[in-house]
């Protein structure tokens, strides 16, 4: 089986992440977001990912080869020349995706974590025999988003309804698809919106099928989100891997240490923490709800909530950095400082306090 990532653009809203790399190779729960897609995939059989991607491939390529030798799967690109939309990607690698098998084949959101249920997505797609199927996953908020509306029994697609200003239902799209290569026949080589213009034809045609998502959904595009789902994903591994989760008297609720990390005498550290290669967390220091990526330092006493800790950065002694403060790559707060919300771009330093939410150039 093949599977195509929507990897598409610039990542601007996890901005000053994605200044160092591109939006998929930016770490969550320890390792790139995409992988964890790709390893399961791999796990129900897929041999080749493609990614649709329209900027900086060498890059998500130089990096790859490693993961493709390591997890045995072929790993390719389909670089856009102008935006495609989430439809007009699927034309243009049709070469790649389409072998003759007659296999179905996976399209994926690449901003999307979940417990990706892949096996039994495929279970049910076969079962039904239709033409496509999606994931959906309930919300609390429906209007936010495009609703799908379908039979709860079979769960055949009736229609899509964007934005509903009443209540039609609380099923959305979780940007995972099966669909079958004929769908590629639908599909032409330009702009084109898969959920809205592709997706609602084979509603009509009674070939679109939903299967809700079990466990949990985040779309971790923007930093809010980043934290939320890294919160989902960690209960997840609470429950699936509970080894995989550090424990002790300095260890709160659920944290993610890599085994390459030093952690200093008398921190406190959880809930909800993901601590990343080579990092060294200082004695003393209070760490909730935040990510620290691969080779930061955290120093004495500080202490670190609600943020983003980007490769190689730094956080003085005394430092209290929170609310959504976002640290790219290579930044480094000086001792006693506070940061309320910044957003520093990379290789900065911080010799003064951020009181208030802002950019920091």
């Amino acid at each position: 089986m093949k599977a195509l990532i929507l990897v598409g653009g610039f990542g601007t809203r996890l901005r000053p992440l994605t200044l160092s790399v591109p939006k998929p190779l930016v770490d969550f729960g320890n390792k790139p977001m995409i992988l964890h897609q790709i390893e399961a995939l791999k796990e129900v059989g897929v041999t080749e990912v493609v990614l649709a991607i329209n900027y900086q491939p060498e890059v998500m390529l130089n990096f790859l080869k490693d993961f493709e030798s390591k997890l045995g799967i072929k790993i390719t690109c389909s670089q856009e020349t102008e935006p495609l939309g989430t439809a007009g990607p699927l034309a243009l690698a049709r070469d790649k995706l389409v072998d003759g098998s007659g296999d179905p084949f996976f399209v994926l959101n690449s901003d999307v974590i979940s417990e990706y249920p892949f096996a039994e997505l495929i279970g049910f797609h076969k079962a039904h025999g239709g033409e496509a199927t999606i994931m959906v996953t309930k919300v609390d908020e429906p209007s936010k988003y495009g609703v799908v509306v379908m039979e709860e029994g079979t769960g055949k697609v009736e229609r899509f309804v964007e934005k509903p200003k009443v209540f039609v239902g609380n099923k959305i799209n979780a940007g995972i698809y099966l669909l079958n290569p004929s769908v590629l026949d639908r599909i032409e080589l330009k702009p084109t919106s898969i959920e809205k213009e592709v997706f609602p034809r084979i509603a009509a045609d009674q070939g679109l099928f939903a299967m809700v998502l079990p466990g949990f959904w985040m779309d971790i595009g923007q930093p809010r989100d980043y934290i939320t789902g890294l919160r989902l994903y960690l209960d997840s591994l609470r429950k699936k891997a509970p080894a995989r989760l550090a424990s002790g008297a300095h260890v709160l609720g659920n944290v993610l240490v890599h085994e390459t990390a030093v952690i200093g005498d008398g921190c406190l550290i959880g809930p909800d923490v993901a601590i990343g290669p080579g990092c060294v967390v200082e004695a003393g220091v209070r760490l909730s709800r935040c990510t620290v990526m691969r080779g930061a330092r955290v120093k004495q006493h500080a202490c670190v909530s609600s943020s983003i800790i980007g490769w190689h950065s730094t956080v003085g002694k005394w430092a209290r950095v929170e609310n959504m403060t976002i640290l790219g790559e290579d930044v480094h707060v000086c001792d006693e400082i506070y940061s309320n919300g910044g957003v520093v771009l990379p290789h900065k330093e911080i010799k003064s306090s951020i009181l208030k939410p802002e950019i920091v150039m």
